[in-house]
């Protein structure tokens, strides 16, 4: 069901400073058995990348938070699962423009596939 799960940065008007997304594709017809220690490798080569990507973001000022968003394919029903009732809507402010988009690393390990990738506001709207 989760299509995106991103760690937004905000500053203290609420507003999205940055984001490091985390796109996942999950192969559903997959029928081997998935190796644990090959897709723990390969995880661990983005959480790598991820602490090695500082240079990409931009300084953030000394007020700001964070938060983790997922984003899903369709969203789930309340009342229909204990897990559905556990997830907070977020009202998280969108940037008005497409954001700059840096890819960081990709990764294709059957029966996964995942993106890092870093978003900024467009110049435009950095500016204001």
């Amino acid at each position: 069901m989760v299509e995106r799960v991103a760690v937004i940065f905000f500053n203290a008007d609420n507003v999205p400073l940055e984001k490091f997304v985390f796109k996942l594709a999950m192969n559903q017809t997959y029928s081997s058995e998935v190796e644990e220690v090959d897709l723990e490798f390969s995880l661990r080569s983005f959480l790598i990348k991820l602490s090695n990507s500082e240079s990409l973001s931009k300084g953030l000022p000394p007020d700001c938070w964070w938060e983790i968003t997922g984003y899903f394919r369709s969203l789930p029903e309340t009342g229909t699962s204990k897990e559905a009732d556990l997830w907070i809507p977020t009202d998280t402010k969108q940037w008005q423009q497409p954001p700059l988009i840096t890819p960081i690393k990709s990764m294709s390990s059957e029966p996964l596939c995942l993106q890092l990738y870093l978003e900024h506001p467009c110049l435009s709207e950095s500016l204001l």
